[in-house]
């Protein structure tokens, strides 16, 4: 592969590249806690080795003029810029390791757009806190808190990797690959991802599905701050129990604890209620070394009904079964990443800034149409993350997503180890740190609700 090959930027990068702000960078964020240390020359060594063996990722915009029909991907042969970096450890590293996560996307310039930090020894106390722009907000007591931290002692060993994506180029699944790889690479063990498990055929649409035609409700506004960007709340919650043989899936349950959560935040601020969509990312690639690298996510809309979300559902059976045969139906369905409107929109007939200010009138106009919210659930996380015997196997994988307006709110979730590891992010024109742990709170009420006997 040489520096030359050059490759027109998918649909989706392209969307993505008109709708930048800088206020509130396009950045995903992933956090692999591992209970040992690693040696910093091999972990450069092995995650530049992995993005060798990934050459989609050596990646950086190629410069053009207005008048070019597209944006293009320049494939390097080697990284421009040092990937791998370790901060100075301390008290906060953790802290200021996820603001930058926030706040600092990596230039889509330089290649590859991703960045990876192994900060050290950060401390029990910190896996907790929240993060925002600016400033550190004291951990929250409760229900939401990280339970059975690791004495002080064995915490000073730990090392917790911060991979930071710029999501014009890549999506969270495909940098975990990318890690997964370097994983193998560095601890020479297997890190195959294990089978995905069998689902049973999914069945026909259901009639009772509400329409996306209505304009759907928006997360209610509650304490804004001062300052642009995302804030962020990460917290570490037991997998929901769900009976054997039940004709849904936790992603169903998560999808259902997503939309009550909202309906009861826009009820105690006094909003109307309003049908609920909740933008569902699909992925089907494998997640082998043939796993295509870039952003391979399609997006579908999960609609409720007000009727559906009331404070104390009749039926919560009955909703997870609806929400099933939704999502399941919604999954089946072939259909560009975007839908068809954004293949219309970025065919290459005009030049790419005329697009680009198409584009962004556009998504002006339909915010009052956008979903209200998006859950990216991960799933159990495929592959060991093992880095052998000194720095150990992974026991908690974060992820969040880009919280722009006018959503304003994401919720991600993965489970590793059998716990269910949850991030919200803000748009902090939006919501302010106080927010977003009451909206934990309620989603950990939401998800226990949940749990119903078959």
């Amino acid at each position: 592969m040489t520096p030359s090959t050059r490759i027109p930027f998918p649909v989706v990068d392209e969307v993505s590249r008109h709708c930048l702000q800088e206020e509130e960078p396009e950045t995903v964020h992933i956090e692999v806690h591992l209970p040992g240390r690693l040696d910093r020359s091999r972990l450069r060594k092995a995650f530049v080795e992995a993005l060798h063996r990934h050459p989609r990722i050596l990646m950086r915009e190629a410069p053009g003029g207005w008048y070019r029909r597209r944006y293009e991907w320049e494939l390097t042969a080697e990284p421009d810029v040092e990937v791998v970096s370790f901060p100075l450890a301390g008290r906060n590293a953790l802290r200021d390791a996820r603001t930058r996560a926030l706040v600092d996307a990596p230039p889509l310039s330089l290649s590859p757009p991703i960045r990876l930090e192994a900060v050290e020894g950060s401390g029990p106390a910190e896996g907790s806190e929240a993060t925002d722009i600016v400033g550190l907000h004291p951990p929250m007591k409760g229900r939401g808190e990280l339970r059975d931290k690791p004495p002080q002692s064995r915490t000073r060993n730990t090392t917790v990797l911060f991979l930071t994506i710029n999501h014009t180029a890549l999506d969270g699944p495909a940098c975990l690959r990318i890690l997964a790889t370097a994983a193998e690479i560095y601890g020479g063990r297997d890190n195959s991802p294990t089978p995905a498990p069998i689902r049973p055929p999914d069945p026909p649409q259901t009639t009772d599905t509400p329409s996306n035609w209505t304009r759907p409700a928006r997360v209610a506004q509650g304490t804004p701050e001062n300052s642009p960007g995302n804030g962020l709340l990460v917290t570490e919650l037991p997998l929901p129990h769900r009976p054997k043989g039940s004709p849904y899936t936790v992603n169903d349950q998560l999808m259902v604890a997503t939309a009550l959560t909202i309906a009861h935040w826009n009820r105690e601020h006094g909003e109307a209620p309003r049908p609920l969509r909740i933008t569902m990312p699909v992925d089907d690639r494998p997640r082998d070394l043939t796993m295509p690298i870039g952003n391979g996510t399609r997006l579908v809309e999960v609609p409720f009904s007000p009727t559906e979300l009331t404070s104390r559902p009749a039926d919560m059976p009955d909703l997870l079964g609806r929400t099933a045969q939704r999502t399941r139906a919604l999954k089946s369905l072939s259909r560009p990443q975007l839908g068809h409107g954004a293949g219309v929109l970025t065919a290459p007939v005009t030049p790419v800034t005329w697009r680009a200010a198409l584009t962004r009138g556009l998504r002006r106009a339909a915010a009052p149409w956008t979903s209200t919210t998006l859950l990216s659930n991960i799933g159990r996380i495929p592959y060991p993350l093992d880095f052998g015997e000194e720095a150990g196997r992974a026991h908690a994988v974060w992820f969040s997503a880009p919280a722009r307006m006018p959503r304003g709110l994401t919720v991600t979730t993965a489970s590793t180890a059998g716990r269910l590891h949850l991030a919200l992010r803000w748009s902090r024109a939006l919501l302010g740190h106080g927010d977003g742990a009451h909206l934990r709170d309620l989603f950990e009420h939401y998800l226990h609700t949940t749990e119903v006997a078959p």
